[in-house]
């Protein structure tokens, strides 16, 4: 079976021995950074499952600084990033989804809290099957055949920006999407797109889904932006 790997990033040697203790403990293997620029020397090295990102660094770059260029960078920005930090606020909270973090967690924690985001992180960054399928609540992506279906029988038919919307969300269940994120991952960087536009694809794709009573999957996120969940 493939060990899960994780690139924990803090400058605290304490909190990063307790840390290492606790993911090796669980069979993770695990790569350490002290900052920001010990983090990318390590990513030039190794291509870890997750990244464990603590706010505050040293070195005139912050953890939330650098989530923000993981999730702009073409070859990284794949990779999941829980968020570590002290700071509990609402708007620490939205400016940490914000920079692309999959999970936030404050200080102080427990290593068993941790280990249980890091695990249900990877499990919503992996959802999908060996045929190329991936299911959540009522509907199944057939990623192959580039088709969504609603209770693996009636095909859902969406605009081609509905579907790369739809698809992202299918594979990133519960993560919370800012609108610039929205417009990055679907747009690209650097498009000339509005926030309202994502709205307007977001209703879009919420009324495509209301002949199946699925528009409710599509969650506004106060604050944020919106997010994915077949939770009642």
């Amino acid at each position: 079976m493939h060990k899960k790997s994780v690139l924990l990033v803090e400058d605290e040697a304490p909190i990063r021995a307790m840390l290492r203790h606790a993911l090796s403990r669980e069979d993770f293997i695990v790569y350490e950074a002290d900052s920001v620029h010990s983090a990318r020397l390590a990513l030039a090295d190794h291509r870890p499952d997750l990244i464990l990102l603590d706010w505050l660094l040293p070195g005139g770059e912050s953890g939330i600084d650098f989530a923000v260029k993981l999730r702009r960078d073409e070859s990284l920005g794949d990779i999941p990033v829980i968020l570590l930090t002290a700071r509990a606020a609402e708007e620490d909270k939205v400016r940490a989804l914000e920079s692309g973090a999959d999970d936030y967690i404050t200080k102080p924690f427990s290593p068993r809290e941790l280990v249980a985001r890091i695990h249900a992180v990877l499990r919503r960054a992996t959802p999908g099957d060996k045929e190329g399928k991936v299911r959540a609540g009522r509907i199944t992506l057939d990623k192959e055949a580039h088709l969504f279906w609603c209770d693996d029988e009636h095909e859902i038919h969406l605009g081609p920006t509905e579907y790369k919307m739809l698809e992202l969300f299918i594979l990133a269940p519960e993560r919370a999407f800012s609108r610039s994120q929205l417009l990055d991952r679907i747009w690209g960087h650097g498009s000339y797109v509005e926030d309202r536009t994502v709205d307007v694809h977001v209703r879009r794709l919420r009324q495509a889904l209301m002949p199946y009573q699925l528009q409710a999957y599509i969650k506004t996120v106060r604050g944020v932006g919106y997010r994915f969940s077949s939770k009642t």
